[in-house]
């Protein structure tokens, strides 16, 4: 039985992720970082359609809590076959110049040094076996950039350029690294936005409507599957058309 370990997987698409591989037979690492309860509540839906899922607390920002995190999902699991860096924070929307250099470095320790912290630990266990998969989360603000959140969308910019640049440097070692930008997703970090709002949002969307934390769940287990062993560097946009 193959094992996935997801980053910031008690709310929002991590979890919608972690039981979309549980339903898929996969064994699942759940992490989470301040969301005890409601990790804890994963595993036990997990279990509840007979998977199996355990909690691992660890701040991504922190390098060595990180290490020790994967050091013991690969003892209790015996392995980790695919990574999915998925915790990522967004904070409030505001122009540039009136962001505080504090919020905007929480930003990139989370959303890109939190990435680079699991994935270089997680790094040395798939090139001694020659396999692995990571998926990196961006957003359609990595590719297109969003008014008013433009330390959001820079930070996951960043995410799709260290997945082009590791995807070229892992895949000799028989490594997939690739990435998926969501855009306007249904799930709690929009949950602020007003009916008005959201109806606004999806007049620019070719299909008309918000998405699913489900359909990005979807797109990630098949980057993970065997049915993408030939796609590494990409980007899969998950938006609607949007961009």
């Amino acid at each position: 039985m193959k094992t996935v370990l997801i980053t910031g997987a008690s709310r929002g698409i991590g979890r919608a992720t972690a039981l979309e591989f549980a339903k898929n037979g996969w064994q699942v690492a759940v992490n989470y970082n301040k969301s005890e309860t409601a990790a804890k509540e994963l595993c036990d839906e997990i279990a509840g359609l007979g998977g199996c899922a355990k909690v691992y607390q660890a701040d991504v920002s922190d390098c060595d809590a990180v290490c020790r995190m994967i050091n013991q999902v690969a003892a209790e699991f015996g392995d980790i076959d695919v990574l999915v860096n998925n915790a990522g924070i967004a904070l409030t929307q505001g122009l540039f110049t009136d962001f505080a250099d504090s919020d905007a470095r929480r930003i990139f320790d989370t959303n890109v040094f939190g990435m680079m912290n699991c994935t270089r630990a997680i790094v040395p266990h798939f090139v001694n076996k020659k396999s692995g998969k990571i998926i990196n989360l961006s957003s359609v603000w990595g590719i297109a950039g969003g008014s008013c959140e433009v330390i959001y969308s820079a930070s996951k910019a960043a995410v799709i350029g260290f997945t082009k640049a590791l995807a070229k440097e892992l895949a000799p070692s028989g490594i997939c690294v690739n990435c998926v930008a969501p855009g306007f997703i249904d799930t709690d970090m929009n949950a602020h936005l007003s009916k008005a709002d959201i109806e606004a949002f999806c007049e620019d969307v070719p299909l008309g409507r918000i998405g699913k934390a489900q359909e990005v769940a979807e797109s990630i287990c098949f980057l993970a599957s065997e049915d993408a062993s030939y796609i590494t560097g990409q980007v899969l946009s998950v938006d609607g058309g949007l961009v």
